[in-house]
C-alpha cells in the first residue's frame, strides 16, 4: 500500500467502528485498503490504503466521520517521518498569545487580541499589526515580560514531539512572529535545537514601543524552513511546518507536511492537513510513531 490515512482522537476516544467506517468509506469509491494498525489504542491507527490521492481518502473519510471529534492525515506511506520540525510558537507550543498576555499587564489585552485575532486570520498585515501592537506597550516596565512568561502554558504534547523527533536526529526550529524574550525561554524548556523571532526594544527598564528591522513574518518563516532544510541536506518533502495563524501559512504549504494546528479559518482552509481535536502528539501519529515510542521530554 502505497499511501496511509492516520486517525486521531483524544484519548481512549477512538472506537473500531470508526476506524471500519473510514475503511468502508475509501472501499466505495474504489480504493484498496489493507489491515488497520493502532499505533495507541482508543487513540491512534492507520489505515493502509491505495488506488487514491490523499486528498481523496481525506474527504471520504471526513464524509463518513462527519461530527466524530477525529483527525483525519492522509499521506503517503514513504518518507512519513520527518528530519526537520518547523513550530510556531503562540498558540501552536504555547497556549496563549504572548504578546496578548503582555498587554493584559499594561490593562489593555482586549484591545491588542482584538488586533491580534485579525491579523492571524489575515485580514491585515502582519508586519504592520505587530507594529502597532508594539507602539501600544511603549513605557511598561520590562518586568511585565518576566510576570507573563511566568503565565505562560506549555501546550500539551509540545515536550513529546520536541523530544521524540530529537531522539530520532530531527532538527527541531521555533519560528515565531512573536518575541526573542519568550522563544529563547521556550526553546530551552522544551528542547528546540535554536529559535528566531522579533526583539522588543527597551531603554531604562521600560519597552519603548519599537521592535527590531527586519520583522519575522510570513516571508521570514518560509525563507527559514528552506534555509534550515539546504542546511540539513533536505528537501521540504523532508520536513514538518506547524502553526495555526496567516503567517504560518506558507511554511506550512510548503513542507513535506504541514499541519494547521486548531488554526484560524482561513488557516485550516488552505492547509493539506489539520489537526483539530488532539493534541501535539498527533503530529508523531501521523509520521507512524506508536504511542510507545514517544520520548519524555
Amino acid at each position: 500500500m502505497d499511501h496511509v490515512l492516520t486517525l486521531i482522537a483524544p484519548p481512549g476516544s477512538l472506537a473500531t467502528a470508526a476506524l471500519h467506517a473510514a475503511r468502508d468509506a475509501l472501499a466505495a469509491i474504489g480504493a484498496a485498503t489493507g489491515t488497520p494498525d493502532w499505533l495507541a489504542p482508543g487513540e491512534a491507527a492507520d489505515l493502509p490504503f491505495a488506488n487514491l490521492s490523499p486528498d481523496q481518502a481525506d474527504a471520504a473519510a471526513r464524509a463518513a466521520l462527519s461530527g466524530q471529534p477525529v483527525d483525519i492525515i492522509a499521506q503517503a506511506a514513504a518518507g512519513r517521518r520527518k528530519r526537520l520540525l518547523i513550530a510556531d510558537m503562540d498558540s501552536t507550543i504555547v497556549t496563549t498569545e504572548t504578546l496578548d498576555e503582555l498587554a493584559g499587564q499594561a490593562g489593555i489585552k482586549d484591545r491588542i487580541a482584538a488586533i491580534t485575532k485579525r491579523a492571524m486570520n489575515g485580514e491585515l498585515d502582519f508586519e504592520g499589526a505587530l507594529r502597532e501592537r508594539v507602539g501600544m506597550l511603549a513605557g511598561l516596565p520590562v518586568e511585565a515580560m518576566q510576570r507573563t512568561w511566568e503565565e505562560t502554558e506549555l501546550m500539551p504534547g509540545a515536550m513529546q514531539l520536541v523530544a521524540t523527533m530529537r531522539a530520532a536526529g530531527a532538527r527541531c526550529a521555533l519560528v515565531s512572529g512573536g518575541f526573542t524574550f519568550f522563544t529563547g525561554r521556550v526553546a530551552a524548556l522544551v528542547g528546540f535545537h535554536e529559535h528566531h523571532s522579533n526583539t522588543l526594544l527597551e531603554a531604562d527598564g521600560r519597552l519603548t514601543g519599537h521592535v527590531a528591522d527586519p520583522i519575522l513574518g510570513r516571508n521570514a518563516k518560509l525563507a527559514t524552513l528552506k534555509r534550515i532544510a539546504a542546511e540539513e541536506g533536505i528537501g521540504l518533502d523532508a520536513t514538518l511546518a506547524v502553526g495555526d495563524g496567516a503567517n504560518d501559512l506558507d511554511m506550512i504549504q510548503a513542507a513535506g507536511l504541514g499541519v494547521a494546528y486548531h488554526a484560524k479559518p482561513v488557516v485550516a482552509a488552505a492547509a493539506r492537513a489539520r489537526v483539530e481535536h488532539g493534541d501535539l502528539r498527533a503530529l508523531l501519529f501521523a509520521q507512524g510513531y506508536r504511542g510507545a515510542e514517544f520520548a519524555v521530554g
